[in-house]
């Protein structure tokens, strides 16, 4: 039974990695994005047991599975349960450039102009990953990372 955690900064190519993962092995995709956030403008987070709720219940569902964010305090609820963790960590520009050359995503933004408009925020976003204090920076994913007892991985590239 293969459960995956895939964690980065944005712009690491998590969400690539994970459907690479997905359509290749047969294995379940959740996409932390999808249920972090309350469907308001602007998006506020909801509250983290709601989102707990939604991670317990798919993994209840799936026996093989992927888990995919930068939400340190939703993936520590998924890790123990993993059977190999994976910190995408390609450095700030690589995720920039990444975050510039990002095709639409019709699951997050309801057009290219909407994903656009939010594009220069999302860029100086990812560029404070290394200096932030919170559960999406690096010092998050590295204490993640660096506490997880299991088989893992650290990825500073995806070639």
């Amino acid at each position: 039974m293969r459960k995956v955690v895939i964690f980065g900064n944005s712009g690491a190519g998590k969400t690539t990695l994970a459907r690479k993962l997905a359509r290749e092995e047969g294995l379940a995709h959740l996409d932390l994005d999808g249920l972090a956030w309350e469907p308001t403008s602007p998006p506020t987070r909801r509250p983290v047991e709601s989102s707990a709720e939604a991670i317990r219940q798919f993994t209840a569902r799936h026996d093989r599975w992927v888990i995919e964010g930068c939400y340190s305090d939703l993936l520590s609820l998924a890790a123990p349960d993993c059977t190999q963790l994976i910190f995408l960590n390609p450095g700030v520009l690589a995720c920039v450039q990444n975050c510039r050359s990002r095709p639409w995503e019709p699951n997050k933004y309801e057009s290219q102009a909407a994903q656009d408009a939010n594009l220069e925020m999302l860029i100086e976003w990812v560029g404070a990953y290394e200096t932030r204090q919170d559960e999406f920076s690096l010092e998050a994913h590295r204490r993640l990372f660096d506490a997880f007892p299991g088989a893992k991985i650290e990825l500073e590239t995806l070639a």
